[in-house]
């Protein structure tokens, strides 16, 4: 006879630790600790119960009572990131506000670079994550629309840093397994790119190589990219 299904629950709604017993030995914050200390050194594959409980030096099934699951352990560790956010007292410019915060997420990304693989809703509300949450709407005070839209506006932010850093740290692991430098491997591609555009089959893509053909300017890119997120959201005069 099939297993009764296991019934949705909230890692933060449930006690430190399931039944009864001593004094827990660790909290979720250690727990937590732990895996963030596994994910940034060998990645976030690494992180598994097993694993977690090797770290801490208990047993696997002694860490189910405190962690039910996997998905509940990876919970722990976004809040745990979260909580490094610097929350500042807001300057009043909404948009500076705003940059500040894109650029801060940038840098937790790559300080855990784990962390872009589970940014997800699922896990937008944990106890730390509220509280950036609440920051950002307290910079976002001065932007006169609804609640509605300033999340919006938090969670688009988000997406564009997100996917910029995902390409950033992509690109750098491709570097590291390069068995040339970087710079020739761009070297080869342009050449390679240029003798194509030279062919004529690709006429707009000449005219926008022509247009601009020195190197692209990652960090511009960014600044561009989140200025019209916010363009998006300003009130129109």
């Amino acid at each position: 006879m099939a297993g009764r299904a296991a019934e949705p629950h909230v890692i933060w709604a449930r006690p430190e630790r399931t039944g009864r017993g001593p004094r827990p030995a660790y909290t979720r914050a250690d727990i937590a600790a732990a895996s963030v200390r596994i994910a940034d050194a060998e990645g976030l594959d690494a992180v598994s119960m097993r694993r977690v409980a090797t770290e801490l030096g208990c047993g696997t099934m002694s860490l189910y009572n405190y962690v039910p699951r996997k998905e509940d352990l990876f919970e722990l560790m976004v809040d745990a990131v979260s909580g490094e956010h610097e929350l500042w007292e807001p300057s009043g410019d909404w948009r500076a506000d705003m940059l500040r915060v894109a650029h801060q997420t940038r840098d937790l990304m790559h300080h855990h670079p784990w962390l872009p693989r589970l940014m997800s809703p699922v896990y937008g509300f944990s106890p730390s994550a509220l509280r950036y949450l609440e920051h950002c709407l307290v910079c976002l005070d001065p932007l006169e629309t609804t609640y509605g839209t300033k999340m919006e506006l938090v969670a688009m932010l988000n997406a564009v840093v997100t996917m910029f850093v995902t390409s950033e740290l992509a690109a750098a692991e491709r570097t590291r397994s390069l068995p040339w430098s970087e710079q020739q491997e761009n070297a080869m591609r342009i050449a390679y790119l240029g003798g194509r555009i030279a062919t004529g089959e690709y006429p707009r893509m000449a005219a926008a190589f022509a247009e601009d053909a020195g190197p692209i300017d990652l960090e511009a890119v960014l600044e561009r990219s989140l200025g019209r997120v916010l363009d998006g959201f300003t009130p129109r005069p």
